[in-house]
């Protein structure tokens, strides 16, 4: 019996942090899911997480993990996916380290990911939009960093995870420009607007000396976590409903604001490329989501288009005594 837990071990520290590179985001993602997955198979089997072996893992318990994703915590299909995406990944690992496995190796990579609804994305209106920039009092500390936080967070469309780690010295405000480390540590430049360069001043004034380098930080010095901008865009959504009361029917997550950046993008330039660089997707086909829920896009399309044309006629309704006639003919 082989113990899973050095292997996960390996896996998270050594293939996904040193060899692969990915971020701190991605890797809570994948702790997460397995610690969904060992805790429901511990309950399962009635052992400690500790002491469950990769023999105990099999297709059979992954799959059932999977349906009591979706019908006891009520999960998505799409989070659905992103657990078993990262069970996968792990057992592609095992693949040349576990030889005596390969059939039960085999057998979870076979297990399908579940078809999902193409749905558009969700995005604030300007005057939503709007709602949520105003929602923090700029007469408090807090007011002027949430303000901060949150023109920075559109501006830039940049990911919760790429918000929070946003540095001091990442921010060149003479120029109206910063600098952002993305997802697979790919980096890129954006401009500021007027706007979010006066709030990011006004709240670098006032941060004072910190000893952590992060540009957005809580009232002990720290650093902001993500669940904590979570947290805090919540309570803003909910003052700025009170204003809009349209927002009331829409969740607001960090991820809205940064679809909504997409579509203001989009708007204003009809290019999806420059999308695409804005947001620091790695291809065109994560960005090409913004087209479906732009009514613009396709309202241009109809003026370009040359229908053809009808055949001309008028139509003569046939007169009702000849139409008696001709049925008793």
């Amino acid at each position: 019996m082989t113990p899973i837990a050095p292997l996960i071990e390996g896996f998270l520290r050594e293939t996904l942090a040193r060899q692969r590179g990915v971020s701190r985001h991605t890797q809570d993602s994948y702790a997460q899911s397995f610690q969904l997955l060992f805790v429901f198979a511990a309950e399962r089997l009635k052992v400690s997480p500790s002491a469950l072996t990769l023999e105990q893992i099999d297709a059979r318990l992954i799959s059932a993990f999977l349906e009591h994703l979706e019908d006891v915590r009520k999960n998505a299909a799409v989070t659905r996916n992103v657990r078993l995406a990262a069970i996968k990944s792990f057992f592609r690992f095992l693949e040349y380290r576990q030889p005596a496995a390969l059939e039960q190796i085999r057998r979870v990579l076979a297990i399908p990911f579940k078809k999902t609804d193409r749905r558009l994305v969700p995005y604030l209106l300007r005057e939503e939009l709007q709602a949520v920039l105003d929602a923090p009092d700029p007469a408090t500390r807090d007011g002027i960093r949430d303000r901060a936080m949150l023109h920075l967070a559109v501006c830039a469309g940049l990911r919760v995870s790429e918000l929070t780690g946003v540095k001091v010295d990442d921010i060149d405000l003479p120029s109206m420009s910063i600098r952002i480390l993305g997802k697979g540590r790919r980096e890129r430049t954006l401009p500021l607007w007027k706007t979010t360069a006066t709030a990011l001043r006004t709240w670098l004034a006032v941060r004072g000396q910190v000893a952590t380098p992060e540009v957005f930080v809580n009232a002990r010095g720290e650093p902001l976590s993500r669940w904590g901008f979570a947290y805090l865009l919540k309570q803003h959504a909910a003052t700025a409903a009170r204003k809009q009361p349209s927002l009331s029917k829409k969740r607001i997550s960090p991820h809205v604001l940064r679809h909504t950046c997409a579509m203001i993008i989009l708007q204003a330039t009809q290019d999806i490329r420059k999308v695409s660089l804005w947001l620091g997707h790695a291809t065109l086909t994560t960005t090409e989501v913004y087209t479906r829920g732009d009514p613009t896009e396709k309202l241009d399309a109809m003026e370009a288009i040359v229908p053809p044309h009808l055949r001309r006629g008028t139509f003569q309704p046939t007169d009702k005594l000849i139409a008696l006639l001709k049925r008793a003919s």
